[in-house]
């Protein structure tokens, strides 16, 4: 079943932050009323830049966990680390708490959240995979609008929701606190997900080298220049830049977009921007393109984002090359007589058959 884009409920924020001391936090649990849109708790929330997009779940693992939650069921502590900044980091625990914010706020990756976090351009997978969860999550346990209706109005809900709506009050999440400065806090989020649920070596690989111009331009590339900017240190020439021609890129990857069943032979050469393999096959293209090696040595942090440009448009020149109508494209290279490959000019382009003298 596909993933469910939840990437867009807790925003990201730069880790690394310089600071002497840590604000100690007492806070021991979460309520419903704190994952509200506007709730000063919520507000405060987010993720490290390092961390994975919060995309692993289907529909039935996020509508599985909302019945856990309203049963009463045991969940795990969500691990948190506040900083002087005044921030509320989440080390663990981000597609539990988005998956409740989704539910609550009723932003499966296609409302007003996360319109707002995508500039409004949503793809229409996307938003099919949010339909679907919706409908799944209505029959199986009730929007939350439901629930606050049944508070007002039994009368107009099922009585399984009036049943579950007099003890959602009462329900919260255990919280855990990280102790020390940021670099600990990020210690402590490689130790924990490599543990009982272990990010998958590419992902490994991008947040580990999440500053230097490859990974950059690999995220950039999957989600189109939209979403989290992770490349928001840059000057704002720059990342228009960036995100003009990570846009290109990803138009000729991924349009149109791949439906099943395939009813046609108009298909996306990438396949499925958001699948699992999506990621690692754009940055193993970035590093193919660029010559990075597979350990990444010799690769440094971008730090005016000239790098991730230069790694850009080496990758739009290639699938121009491979997938476009564009001068250099594969289009336009035919065969000459004597069983050679030759070019043609720009003149004989315009014929509609372009089978006349070749130039070397």
């Amino acid at each position: 079943m596909a993933r469910v884009n939840l990437d867009a409920l807790i925003p990201r924020e730069d880790f690394d932050v310089k600071e002497p001391t840590q604000v100690v936090a007492t806070r021991n649990t979460i309520s419903i009323n704190d994952l509200r849109e506007k709730d000063f708790f919520f507000s405060a929330l987010r993720k490290p830049d390092f961390q994975r997009e919060t995309n692993e779940w289907d529909t039935n693992k996020i509508s599985d966990f909302i019945e856990s939650f309203l049963e009463g069921d045991l969940i795990p502590a969500v691990i948190l680390w506040r900083s002087t900044s005044g921030f509320i980091f989440v080390i663990d625990g981000s597609h539990r708490l988005s998956t409740l914010a989704a539910w609550i706020n009723d932003d499966y990756g296609d409302g007003d959240i996360s319109k707002k976090f995508y500039d409004g351009i949503i793809p229409d997978e996307q938003i099919g995979i949010a339909e679907r969860t919706k409908n799944q999550i209505r029959r199986k346990v009730g929007l939350f609008k439901d629930y606050e209706l049944a508070t007002s109005y039994p009368e107009k809900v099922k009585p399984e929701i009036i049943a579950r709506a007099k003890s959602l009050g009462a329900l919260a999440i255990q919280l855990q606190w990280v102790q020390g400065g940021s670099s600990k806090a990020e210690a402590s989020y490689f130790k924990i997900n490599q543990q009982a649920s272990p990010i998958n070596p590419t992902e490994l690989r991008v947040l580990r080298a999440r500053k230097n111009p490859n990974a950059i331009a690999a995220r950039a590339i999957i989600r189109s220049g939209k979403g989290h900017k992770y490349w928001s240190a840059f000057s704002e020439e720059n990342q228009a830049v960036i995100q003009e021609i990570a846009k290109d890129i990803n138009k000729l990857l991924f349009n149109p977009e791949l439906d099943s069943p395939i009813k046609t032979l108009d298909l996306p050469i990438g396949g499925k921007a958001y699948a699992a393999q999506g990621l690692p096959l754009v940055l193993d293209f970035v590093n193919i393109v660029n010559d990075v090696p597979l350990t990444d040595n010799g690769l440094k942090p971008d730090a005016d984002g000239s790098e991730t440009i230069k790694f850009l448009t080496k990758c739009r020149k290639v699938t121009q090359r491979i997938n476009s109508n564009h001068a250099i494209s594969i289009d336009h290279i035919v065969r000459k007589e004597d069983g050679g490959i030759g070019t043609i000019d720009n003149a004989q382009l315009a014929h509609p058959y372009c089978n006349t003298t070749i130039k070397n």
